[in-house]
């Protein structure tokens, strides 16, 4: 099964977590500092909050596109550099708590997306900073 990621920034992770609870319908998947997710099954969404600074509004983080499987993410970004899109590949990187193989590429507003699969848990957070700004050279 394939899902849409919104992740976001919050400055009150436990009054957010309790909202989108209340929201979604659904605990969150997994909780650690400064994070939490939930996994919706209807309809399929990832929502991803991140705990930012206190006092400023939430904001969007990134975009995604969960995949079941690595060969989904190369289908993928083959699929991007034949559209002539840049890309920006990591495997086996951490990233919010889980090992993943991912590709970047940005949106027309700059906006970043990810597709990614999840290989395995991790005690890491990682970061979603890695992938470099459209036009940077990188």
């Amino acid at each position: 099964m394939s899902r849409v990621q919104l992740a976001l920034n919050v400055a009150d992770l436990d009054a957010s977590v309790l909202f989108y609870s209340t929201l979604l319908g659904v605990e969150p998947a997994k909780r650690r500092p400064g994070y939490a997710n939930f996994a919706v099954a209807e309809p399929p969404l990832k929502l991803v909050l991140l705990e930012g600074e206190a006092g400023q509004d939430t904001r969007l983080d990134h975009l995604g596109v969960e995949v079941e499987t690595t060969e989904h993410v190369d289908a993928a970004t083959t699929r991007l550099k034949d559209a002539g899109l840049a890309t920006f590949e990591e495997n086996d990187t951490s990233c919010c708590y889980a090992v993943q193989d991912k590709v970047w590429v940005h949106g027309p507003g700059k906006e970043p997306w990810e597709v990614y699969a999840v290989k395995d848990d991790s005690d890491q957070r990682g970061s979603t900073e890695a992938v470099p700004a459209p036009g940077s050279g990188a």
